[in-house]
């Protein structure tokens, strides 16, 4: 998982160019899945749900790199 989170830091900044980091990743399908402990509508764990009310900038871009990681890992 590492070497994802380092390819994420690297992704140029025209591909987030008007990118909302603020608006929350739900999509009202709110099922965790057991297997992989992720939503299976967002893609996030329950800390970064839990979070995302309390979270600055920062911390839901970094939420949003991930989310985008696993959509393209299934």
């Amino acid at each position: 998982m590492k070497n994802q989170q380092t390819k994420s830091a690297m992704v140029p900044a025209a591909a987030d160019a008007g990118m909302d980091y603020s608006v929350s990743p739900c999509i009202n399908v709110c099922v965790m899945n057991p297997q992989t402990a992720l939503c299976d509508g967002c893609q996030r764990s329950l800390d970064e749900i839990a979070a995302w009310g309390s979270a600055g900038e920062a911390q839901k871009r970094a939420i949003w790199q991930l989310i985008r990681q696993r959509r393209a890992a299934r």
